[in-house]
Order: structure tokens, then C-alpha cells, then sequence
């Protein structure tokens, strides 16, 4: 005996079955995430999967306020998707539409994400419209009491 099967305890004189590590039959090729059999996936899950949420955790409490709808209803945080699903998501002041193509159980890269669905999302506003009310040039000054009320006016405090 060497001083390595010392160290591991284990002896390369054994069988690759006793030798402690998995069977050969236990690799399977990386898919990407992408799942190809039919075992369910819950919402909150696939909404994190394809990135249409930072957080598992942002998308399930999205579920509990009902700003996810699965195909009309709104949808509870383990409810299951299927391919041909739609999915409508509230975030942001904007509704996303998006119709589940491949169950997708972990998180995966924004390429592959994007082939996890289809997007029949209304175009964002353009960001002229959405423009903030009240800026101030930059290096005019502290606003005076006068500017600040006229501020706090056009934001409708």
C-alpha cells in the first residue's frame, strides 16, 4: 500500500464500484439547464430561470401580490408550468407577456433564456416620456425654499 491510499483510505487494488465514487452511468451530458422531460416546474422557479426576475425570492412574493397571471388566473408561487403556457408578469410600472416554450429548472444564460420563450410584451415607453420631474442643472446651488415647494408641486407631494 502507498502512502495516498494511507492518507484516503482507499485502495486502488478495489473495484471502481467500492472505491466510493459515482457509477459511470451517472453522467449524463450537460443540457443547460434546459429540461427535456415532461416533470413539472413551478412558476416562481421559471420566472427566475429565464431571467425575467433578479431573485427566486422576488418572483414567489410577486405570486403572493398577484402581479403573476398563469394563463388568465393569478398564479400561487408552486403552481406548475407547461410548455404553451402564458405567463403575465407586473414589474416595473410594465406588464410582461411572455409564452413558456421550455421548461427551464435552473437558472440559466441570457442566450439560452431568451429561447425559453416568446415575448409578446408591449414596447417599454421611450425614456424621453418617463423623464423625472424637478431636475435641477447640475452646480446651480442648494434650491431655495421657493424651488424646492415648486419641486415637491410638479411630483405631487
Amino acid at each position: 500500500m502507498n502512502t495516498s491510499s494511507i492518507r484516503t483510505g482507499r485502495c486502488r487494488s478495489q473495484p471502481p464500484s467500492l472505491r466510493g465514487g459515482p457509477p459511470a452511468d451517472a453522467y449524463r451530458p450537460y443540457s443547460g439547464g434546459v429540461q427535456n422531460d415532461e416533470s413539472p416546474v413551478r412558476i416562481d422557479s421559471w420566472i427566475w430561470s429565464v431571467r425575467l426576475t433578479k431573485t427566486r425570492s422576488l418572483a414567489a412574493t410577486a405570486c403572493r401580490a398577484g402581479h403573476v397571471r398563469l394563463n388568465g388566473e393569478r398564479a400561487k408561487p408552486a403552481q406548475t408550468v407547461k410548455p404553451g403556457d402564458e405567463v403575465r408578469l407586473r414589474q416595473a410600472g410594465r406588464e410582461r407577456i411572455v409564452v413558456v416554450k421550455q421548461l427551464v429548472r435552473k437558472r440559466v444564460g441570457a442566450p439560452v433564456a431568451a429561447e425559453c420563450y416568446v415575448d409578446n410584451s408591449p414596447p417599454p415607453p421611450p425614456r424621453e416620456a418617463v423623464a423625472p420631474v424637478g431636475v435641477r442643472d447640475r452646480g446651480t446651488g442648494r434650491p431655495t425654499k421657493r424651488d424646492r415647494r415648486e419641486m415637491e408641486q410638479l411630483r405631487g407631494h
